[in-house]
């Protein structure tokens, strides 16, 4: 097909370009971002358990995330709401790397992974399920983890319960925010 063609082209026609269409994705774009809705703001509210939370620190916690692209993903939250890096407060930031940094020692020591990818999407447009609420991923990740299931089958393969993950990390997760390298 020609540009010219692929530009006269209805939406979803076979053009130029290869599309991954995923519909789905609007369940996480169309979230509320107010403190009421926000199951970051309502998760230190539960026992840790039931919120899936990892460990409490003063200005931060760590939780598993309910949507896990591979076993072990957690997010790094701040207790206050917001939505920006930006608007974190220094002491903030500092928990934040802090439990970041006792993540990964963590999850290496539970599950060995080859790697991790570690990020923050800040507003929907770049990602963020919850925009609303600032979070760190921490992804573990092992040579051949993602496959074309998602894809095809709209399925991801994740071998653990999401209970068992947060037992085992709980119990693997120092005592306390690590202040050593501080």
């Amino acid at each position: 097909m020609s540009q010219a063609e692929a530009a006269e082209a209805l939406p979803g026609q076979p053009d130029c370009l290869g599309r991954l269409w995923t519909p789905y994705r609007m369940a996480y774009i169309d979230r509320p971002s107010d403190n009421d809705d926000c199951p970051f703001c309502r998760a230190p509210g539960l026992d840790d358990e039931e919120g899936l939370i990892v460990f409490r620190g003063q200005l931060a916690y760590v939780v598993l995330n309910l949507y896990p692209y591979s076993p072990g993903h957690l997010l790094v939250c701040p207790y206050r709401h917001l939505a920006d890096y930006a608007e974190a407060l220094v002491d903030e930031v500092t928990e934040i790397a802090t439990l970041t940094q006792q993540a990964l020692r963590t999850i290496r020591t539970v599950s060995q992974p080859a790697g991790f990818n570690l990020g923050q999407n800040l507003g929907a447009v770049a990602g963020a399920g919850i925009a609303g609420h600032l979070h760190q991923h921490v992804v573990p990740r092992w040579a051949g983890d993602t496959n074309f299931m998602p894809i095809v089958a709209r399925t991801r393969a994740i071998p653990q319960l999401l209970a068992e993950t947060r037992a085992l990390l709980a119990q693997a997760w120092p005592g306390e925010v690590d202040d050593d390298n501080r």
